[in-house]
């Protein structure tokens, strides 16, 4: 079987510091023919010599960093822009949702931008009117089809958008990070059609920041760097290489203070490495503490801490008062979450230094930004959405 989909030493650069030239009529090219090009300009490459192969009934992840080229890869896929070098083989038709409004005409109705975009693909109007009213279900824009789309809200236009890209069954579906522009209900509704669409054997491309939507959308990721491949692998594998590739650091170091009895390490170890962690996964925390003297009563306490600011989980280690002080000096701490169960979002650490005989605090400080996402697990009817709560929790159902 052929790939579906062929990319092959793609490259594509932009040129950036040049003045801008103004359009130029045809009397004026013909008047000036050997105008010399505008000098002063800087190369950039989005995309460097990008090569792989997509198989059909493929759902493929597209992960990375914003300046990544994933945004550029799409809109060459989508042959809204071309590449500089290189070559694009597709044996399927392919609709694509890249952004708000994109291939749709402000001034048509919606029910005009259906059959326009339908015609685009290649489409008959009978094969247009086989999936109108489903197009015009899941949009939920019946009462505004012969409204001027530029009277809609981005929302409107989001929807009507994705209804056509699904609905008009191309063999290749590609999906930008679009689906932040939606509520709730919208991006259930999408990732359920998604899902849909890639087990009913055609090929979808999704670029998302939402590990959690990649990791239950796709079986296989491309991770882009810098403009480049840096991996393309079954999806777990792609989002650890990615995680792992974060320049921010789960190692915090903090000065010794003189004097004072101090924690001058914390490091956050997740289970996919970097800032990226598993929900019902292992996590471990370290600490390294300098003592300047012999202390009773050494107390250290662990928060983790949601984006709102709300404390989540809390967790100490204490000397008993009555036993032997703990000598001056380097002392290593560790604690070991074996299944933490937070839930989707993000965290940080708030470390807390005392002693509990006089009562003494000698530290707090928050450090450790990390990731929750739900990896490897199966997504509910609803899908993963966000800020539904903060902790899962084992439960059985009886009836």
């Amino acid at each position: 079987m052929k790939p579906i989909l062929e990319v092959q030493h793609i490259t594509k650069e932009f040129k950036i510091g040049a003045k801008q030239e103004r359009y130029l009529s045809l009397r004026d090219a013909l008047a000036n023919p050997f105008k010399k090009k505008e000098e002063g300009a800087n190369t950039f490459r989005a995309l460097d010599d990008v090569n792989f192969e997509v198989m059909p009934g493929e759902s493929i992840g597209i992960i990375g960093r914003n300046g990544a080229g994933k945004s550029t890869l799409l809109k060459i896929l989508s042959k809204i822009t071309p590449p500089s070098s290189g070559k694009i083989i597709c044996r399927g038709r392919v609709a694509s949702l890249l952004e708000v409004g994109t291939g749709f005409h402000p001034e048509l109705s919606g029910r005009e931008n259906i059959f326009m975009n339908g015609s685009i693909l290649g489409m008959r109007k009978f094969e247009i009117d086989k999936h109108f009213d489903s197009i015009v279900d899941f949009s939920g824009v019946e009462k505004f089809l012969d409204t001027p789309l530029k009277r809609y809200s981005s929302g409107m236009q989001l929807r009507l958008a994705f209804a056509v890209a699904a609905f008009l069954e191309p063999e290749i579906l590609i999906i930008d990070e679009v689906l932040a522009v939606g509520d709730a209900e919208f991006q259930k509704k999408c990732l359920g059609k998604m899902d849909e669409v890639s087990k009913s054997g055609r090929t979808v491309l999704f670029v998302s920041h939402d590990l959690s939507a990649v990791s239950t959308l796709t079986k296989k990721s491309i991770f882009l760097d810098k403009g480049k491949v840096k991996q393309f692998d079954a999806t777990p594998a792609v989002i650890q290489a990615y995680s792992s590739n974060f320049t921010q650091t789960n190692v915090h170091h903090q000065d010794a203070i003189e004097g004072k009895p101090c924690i001058t390490k914390v490091e956050v170890v997740t289970s996919e490495g970097g800032v990226l962690q598993g929900n019902e996964k292992p996590l471990t925390v370290n600490f390294e503490a300098q003592l300047p003297y012999d202390l009773n009563g050494f107390a250290l306490s662990l928060q983790i801490f949601n984006h709102l600011n709300q404390p989540i989980v809390y967790n100490w280690f204490f000397d008993e008062a009555d036993k032997e002080p703990r000598k001056k000096g380097t002392h290593n701490f560790t604690i070991n979450f074996n299944k933490l169960r937070l839930y989707q979002g993000n965290y940080f650490v708030r470390v807390h230094l005392a002693e509990t005989v006089t009562k003494t605090k000698f530290q707090q400080f928050d450090c450790c930004p990390f990731e929750v996402a739900m990896l490897d697990k199966k997504a509910p009817e609803w899908g993963w959405q966000n800020n539904v709560c903060q902790y899962m929790e084992d439960g059985n159902w009886t009836s």
